[in-house]
């Protein structure tokens, strides 16, 4: 199998589509704009990459073998991908993605990685003249620019990031599908973007799991809030965000609840209100807060706690736990915070939580995804990883030490 696929040709890819379609070489050929010789050596030289063969010959046609199904299932996702992001971009070309080639997609991609002309070649293998041609004649078949050039620097404009984001979803496909036919180059990469409630325990366990059952898969993993990794998803950059759903539907996004998260007020374990079951409003407000920055979500779960009554003083507005855990520690504070994000400090003593969980602060925790998105085998574990490590924490109590010893 090659290892790049970027060394695929698109055009012997879309051919693929239409050999299932019409079962014959001759009518795909056609279709394509190639010789019925020049497709046969195409189709060859495709099976030699993947490594399988992608059709029977029999008296009625062409029917694709299992390997080449998936390769197909896979190649028809990416075109539509490609087909989906130049749809009424170029006013020169029709369906200026049948004229697109993997070395131009390459070079475009690699430059819109690296930032840069000079960058890109040497992140692609390519010369600088050839990504300079490559990316112009992708602003050819648009019939516009792709880039705006600010001195060594590019930047993408809405064109451009359109074409990017199809790009790359279309690669991602191809990966994909290599993946589907069990190649191992050395462990497939598992891109997902972490919301701060899923990183102290969910993500962390799921990933260890994952490590012990298929120790060859690679991780990425962004860290961020949900504005700064929904583009990323969206992009291909990432797979699936892990963490608090939002509470509406998302068009071209699909989101799994996996369990309810409830928040806790956390303070230090010499605070004087560490050991009273029920504070009252007035007890928690005559402490100082740290707050989380304005117009989060958990702002607005604060805000509801002292809903109709005065607000506490707050001088820190601050949105990290490490910092967050150390002035528990230092003072007479007290926040808001998910039993996740303060559970080691607790089990070490360092911080308490103060009262019972708030009834009012439920959040759902779980996936999300683009709706186009088809996971390969191992991604489908690891999503089988966090069903497990959520299927614990919806059993367990609300104290997170109870949940065992074994994630400290």
């Amino acid at each position: 199998m090659a290892a790049d696929p970027f060394d695929l040709n698109l055009r012997h890819l879309r051919a693929l589509l239409y050999i299932a379609e019409k079962g014959s070489i001759t009518a795909a050929a056609d279709s394509v704009s190639l010789s019925q010789p020049a497709l046969t050596q195409g189709l060859a030289k495709l099976e030699r990459q993947f490594g399988y063969t992608m059709f029977e010959r029999r008296s009625g046609g062409m029917v694709p073998t299992p390997m080449g199904a998936i390769v197909i299932e896979r190649t028809r996702a990416a075109l539509d991908h490609l087909s989906h992001a130049t749809k009424g971009l170029s006013a020169v070309f029709q369906y200026p993605e049948r004229l697109m080639t993997m070395t131009q997609l390459r070079a475009f991609l690699a430059l819109v990685e690296a930032g840069g002309f000079a960058a890109a070649a040497q992140s692609s293998g390519m010369s600088q003249t050839a990504v300079h041609r490559a990316v112009g004649d992708l602003e050819h078949m648009i019939g516009g620019q792709l880039v705006e050039r600010r001195g060594r620097a590019v930047w993408l404009n809405p064109s451009g990031k359109r074409l990017a984001r199809g790009a790359r979803l279309a690669v991602a496909e191809i990966i994909a599908a290599v993946a589907d036919l069990g190649f191992d180059s050395g462990g497939e990469q598992i891109a997902f973007g972490a919301l701060p409630l899923s990183r102290p325990y969910l993500v962390p366990t799921a990933m260890a799991r994952m490590a012990n059952s298929h120790p060859h898969a690679a991780f990425k993993v962004l860290e961020g809030s949900w504005r700064e990794l929904v583009e990323p998803l969206r992009d291909g950059e990432i797979d699936m965000i892990v963490g608090a759903l939002r509470p509406f539907e998302i068009a071209d996004l699909y989101q799994m609840p996996l369990y309810e998260d409830r928040l806790v007020i956390a303070a230090g374990s010499r605070h004087p209100l560490a050991g009273v079951a029920e504070p009252t409003l007035e007890q928690l407000a005559s402490y100082r807060w740290i707050v989380p920055p304005a117009n989060s979500p958990l702002r607005e779960q604060w805000q509801r706690l002292f809903d109709g009554a005065p607000l506490p003083p707050t001088p820190v507005e601050c949105g990290s736990v490490m910092i967050i855990g150390r002035l528990l520690t230092e003072g007479d504070f007290l926040t808001l915070l998910s039993p996740d994000q303060v559970a080691l400090q607790i089990r070490s003593g360092l911080l308490t939580q103060i009262g019972a969980p708030l009834e009012h602060s439920r959040r759902v925790m779980g996936i999300t995804t683009r709706r186009s998105w088809r996971p390969t085998a191992t991604q489908h574990h690891f999503l089988e990883c966090l069903e497990q490590v959520a299927t614990v924490m919806r059993s367990s109590t609300a104290q997170p030490e109870q949940r065992g010893t074994g994630w400290v």
